[in-house]
């Protein structure tokens, strides 16, 4: 799964670069990353932890105003829950990296010496890593399907951005990332979903 995406990503960019007018961007910064969980009538959400994110991306025009934006990033998700209410000192974390292609379509609105630019779209992803913390003890993640597994690599969802990109190509952006489906392994009493706020720097060029 992870050549696949590696190859996706690169398939989409090598084809973005055969276009004329193509630039290319660089994107990195802070995410707070949550995982929300569902079953038995009940849902609810960690806290937000603390991750980072780098993308690549290539920007095609495809119209007026209007690109596509197909990238390869690592993205850092995960959660925390803590109850004060039993220890004020205990708290459980969890730290998830993925490897995603994200496919976003952005439009550009001219205003001042740059562009306001919104966005939206798909991203798949895998995971390569993980790890619980419960106190001070630390396990890594079973990622699989199977029910001695953990958490399922494969992830899907929608991102969303918004941001302001000067003439120079310098941005700033933030976005959220809607994890869509399940990724919790069969062992699971519920639902577990991704869901990620990020905010970031970068430079189109």
């Amino acid at each position: 799964m992870k050549k696949t995406l590696l190859t996706l990503g690169a398939a989409f960019i090598l084809a973005a670069g055969a276009q004329a007018q193509t630039s290319w961007g660089l994107k990195a910064g802070v995410n707070l990353p949550k995982l929300s969980f569902s079953g038995n009538g009940v849902s609810m959400s960690t806290k937000s932890s603390t991750n980072f994110y780098v993308t690549g991306y290539a920007d095609l025009p495809v119209a007026s105003n209007f690109s596509i934006q197909p990238g390869l990033s690592l993205q850092g998700k995960g959660g925390k829950f803590s109850d004060d209410k039993l220890d004020k000192d205990f708290e459980t974390k969890t730290d998830l990296m993925y490897l995603e292609v994200p496919v976003n379509a952005v439009y550009y609105i001219p205003a001042g010496s740059g562009n306001v630019f919104i966005g939206a779209g798909p991203y798949a992803g895998i995971g390569l890593s993980g790890k619980y913390k419960v106190g001070d003890v630390k396990t890594d993640v079973e990622w699989g399907s199977g029910t001695d597994k953990d958490l399922k690599r494969f992830d899907f969802g929608i991102n969303t951005m918004l941001g302001y990109k000067l003439a120079n190509g310098f941005l700033i952006n933030a976005g959220y990332g809607f994890g869509l489906i399940d990724i919790a392994a069969e062992n699971s009493f519920g639902k577990t979903k991704n869901n990620v706020l990020s905010f970031g720097i970068g430079f189109q060029f």
